[in-house]
Order: C-alpha cells, then structure tokens, then sequence
C-alpha cells in the first residue's frame, strides 16, 4: 500500500480485512482501487506480490484507452511465469506470438531481450521450434580476439554472458546444460551465423546495434522454414567505430511496414530494473555535452 500511496495521490487505510481509500479526485480513487483488485487477483491465482508487481500494474493502466487486456498476456517457462510489466512490453509479447521476424527497439532494463528469451524458451517447450539460437556480435573484441587468453570460447563467452543470464532465469541449471549439450540451444557470436540456414528454430540477435549493415543482411537472410528471428537493441548505444553506420538502424529504415515484420519501440517509461535507471538515463539524456 505504502508503494501505490508513493506513486498516487491517495491515502490508504486499512481496517480489519477492508482497505478505505482517500484522494482529492474520484479519478484517483478509482484507479488505486482497480489496481488493489488486479493484485488481490493475482494473489488469488497464488503468485507473489511485490514492488515490481505493483509498477507493472501502475505502467500497465497507462494502456490507451484503458484496454488492460496486456495483462493476461504470459509467457510460461520451466521457471517462472512472465508477464508484461508495461503497455509496450504487451505490445512486443503480441508482436512475438504474431510475426516471424520483430525488430525490438529500445533503452537498457525495458526487458528486450528478457522477454524474448522467455518467449523462445516457452516455444521450445511446447515443442513448436527444435532449437533456440542465441547470438551477440562481439565487436569488442575484432581482430584482437586472438590475443585474448583461452581456446575460442573462453574468448567470446564473456560477450555472450548476458545471455546465459538470461537463460538460466528461465531453466534450471541441469536442464540449461542439457539442452546445451544437445544442440536444443546454441549460443554463439554473429560471425557463426554466416552460411547457415537456420530453420525450426527461434533465433535472437541481440546488441544489434553493434551489426554492421553487410552483418545485419547475413543475418537476416539466415531465416528458414517455421523458424522465427527477435533482433533486440538500443540504436544509441553502438559500440561501432566512428562514421560506420548501424546494421539495426539500416534494416529498420529498409523493413519497417513490411508485412510480416513487427517494429516495436521502448522508451523510459518501459524500464523495468532498479527505479535509479530510468533517472539515470534521464540525466544521461538532458546532459549531452562532451565527455570529461
């Protein structure tokens, strides 16, 4: 209650097994009391209730029109159930169930590659796809790659780390290396991607943003028979040398209204971290002088 009365311009008491409800504006009654029942609901269905729960609710009631129908939406995997925590989250879990290539654009922590993993992960389980790949272009690392110590995956698992984490908040540890092991799931940098043809699969790139055109096309064109492609990033944030232009920006300006293809944008308000995050990049945002 304390977080909703932080959040909103309303006071909330509780007496016995009832909640009274004050606020200068009947608006604000109302939408504290239909976010209470969304919760009461889902602790009914026997899921936890958090702070972040309460958010989702709070981000969730911002859909126009007052369409809530995002909330339904979920994503089961062998973990955890996943449901949007946001209008445009709803809007991207739509976009996966309905397109066979999406384009998720957007700032850290607003869940583009979370979701798009869970998605996979759910597939994989309903047996729908054969296999989920996993890939990251480890720009970093470019022709020094080979200096770096340890046979090849050694040097490019720590680009990939962020996708392992994501992987394991969706299976248990066994059963990850298992489908690991058994090529169920491959995870590995862009360059292996070329010459392949990669059907029923799921297949997410994700840090786009760091794909040079020519990589992007490659990519791309990998697409095969009942097979489904997420490429996730943050069009600010390249790490490309100076002057080289972004594979995602180029494929978004070329594919964006193609029919098939979905293009969803975050913003601020979708992140779903730490609250400190979005005031991070709000500061990050406002200040854009030069670098001391």
């Amino acid at each position: 209650m304390a977080r909703l009365e932080q959040k909103l311009p309303v006071s909330i008491v509780a007496r016995g097994n009832e909640l009274y409800i004050q606020a200068e504006k009947d608006a604000d009654v109302q939408a504290a009391a239909e976010i209470l029942e969304e919760l009461y609901g889902q602790l009914r269905k026997g899921r936890e209730v958090g702070r972040d729960e309460i958010d989702a609710a709070l981000r969730m009631r911002k859909t126009a029109n007052g369409d809530r129908s995002g909330l339904e939406l979920q994503i089961r995997t062998d973990r955890r159930l996943v449901s949007p925590r946001s209008p445009n989250q709803a809007a991207y879990l739509r976009a996966l169930n309905q397109h066979d290539l999406v384009f998720a654009l957007g700032p850290a922590g607003t869940g583009k590659t979370y979701l798009a993993v869970a998605a996979a992960v759910s597939q994989l389980r309903q047996q729908k796809v054969e296999r989920i790949m996993l890939s990251r272009p480890a720009v970093e690392a470019g022709e020094r790659l080979g200096y770096l110590p340890g046979d090849i995956k050694d040097k490019v698992d720590p680009y990939l780390r962020p996708l392992y984490d994501a992987l394991q908040d969706m299976l248990p540890e066994g059963k990850l290396q298992g489908r690991i092991d058994s090529g169920q799931i491959e995870i590995a940098p862009l360059a292996y991607m070329r010459g392949r043809t990669l059907a029923n699969a799921v297949v997410i790139l994700d840090e786009a943003q760091n794909t040079t055109p020519s990589q992007m096309k490659m990519f791309l064109t990998r697409l095969g028979e009942n097979s489904h492609m997420v490429v996730t990033g943050d069009p600010t944030q390249t790490d490309l040398l100076p002057g080289m232009p972004s594979g995602l920006a180029d494929a978004v300006a070329k594919l964006d209204g193609v029919a098939g293809i979905a293009v969803v944008r975050f913003d601020h308000t979708d992140i779903v971290r730490h609250p400190l995050v979005t005031e991070i990049i709000h500061a990050y945002e406002a200040d854009r002088g030069p670098a001391e």
